[in-house]
């Protein structure tokens, strides 16, 4: 079957939600560091557990308080479905897996590096899967985020694995999430259905030979634990809201927003050292981001123009 041809956006409105929605997660996704330093403790392998069962408490909850019920596909669709969903998962938990390994590792630049590497793997994969047309601002765009990214890695003076293995996961579960015939909702229910029995399995390991860090880090640690279903579940939605609306070359340069959260915080709340040499790799960055925003803002016009909304 082949994969569905991406359509330009009728509605400014819809891509004016589906930009606010997107940043909105690459934000929070921006700002998790925060969160990863006050769980330390945990082992990242039992933090993806934790995550993976109150996320699928906190969706259920969503999910059983808004205003409509769940809508699951036919019984002919199922398969392909779970199919689906079952990849996007692997995609999810192996990111997880990755990126709290690299902060607990002290490996922060090469995490950092895989979520702006990222945003151009989203925006190959649109263009060459999706066959989504990419106008010359955003060429422009790629072309210098590319040399940026280049730049970074040059520094690195090493094959940035983690950064690449971050990247890949994360851009290919945003291009199956892209092409779900699920919603937002949906697909997170179904994705973390399928991987709680793995995470109830391995958390009851760990508390059967006293290792779950759950269990013994105290009612701080535990408070903090269990925030860890609406801090994963409320980005992911977003983001899954978002990429459903905004072409998947967008969705890929809205990541540079994360990373570059990640980036300020390391340099104004750690003091972590930040060089010249690096400054000149992101500012290419984020120039291209700017020139991705007008871009997107000028599509967005000519669009209300020719449909007589402004």
């Amino acid at each position: 079957m082949p994969w569905p041809r991406s359509t330009d956006p009728a509605d400014p409105e819809r891509m004016r939600a589906g930009v606010l929605a997107t940043a909105a997660a690459y934000t929070l996704w921006g700002l998790l560091p925060v969160y990863l330093r006050l769980v330390a403790s945990v082992s990242p392998l039992e933090l993806v557990a934790h995550r993976v069962i109150w996320a699928l408490a906190t969706v259920l909850v969503v999910a059983g308080i808004g205003p409509r019920r769940l809508a699951l596909p036919t019984r002919s669709r199922w398969r392909a479905v779970v199919a689906g969903s079952a990849a996007s998962a692997a995609m999810l938990a192996l990111n997880w897996f990755l990126f709290l390994w690299a902060v607990s590792a002290g490996r922060d630049v090469d995490a950092s590096l895989g979520y702006f590497i990222n945003p151009l793997l989203s925006v190959a994969l649109g263009a060459l899967v999706l066959r989504e047309p990419l106008s010359r601002l955003r060429r422009v765009a790629v072309a210098g985020a590319f040399l940026g990214v280049v730049w970074l890695t040059v520094r690195a003076g090493q094959v940035p694995w983690i950064g690449l293995a971050l990247a890949a996961t994360f851009a290919t579960y945003g291009l199956l999430r892209k092409v779900a015939p699920l919603g937002a909702l949906e697909g997170l229910v179904l994705e973390t259905l399928l991987l709680s029995p793995l995470a109830l399995g391995y958390l009851a390991w760990l508390g059967a030979h006293g290792q779950c860090r759950f269990l013994t880090g105290g009612p701080r640690l535990v408070g903090l634990v269990l925030l860890a279903g609406p801090i994963t579940v409320v980005p992911l939605l977003l983001f899954a809201a978002g990429a459903r609306r905004i072409p998947l070359s967008l969705v890929g340069l809205l990541q540079y927003i994360g990373p570059t959260l990640q980036l300020l915080g390391g340099v104004f709340v750690q003091h972590e050292p930040f060089t010249a040499s690096q400054l000149a790799g992101y500012a290419l960055i984020w120039l291209a981001f700017a020139l991705a925003s007008a871009d997107a803002l000028i599509g967005a016009r000519r669009t209300a123009r020719a449909g007589g909304f402004g």
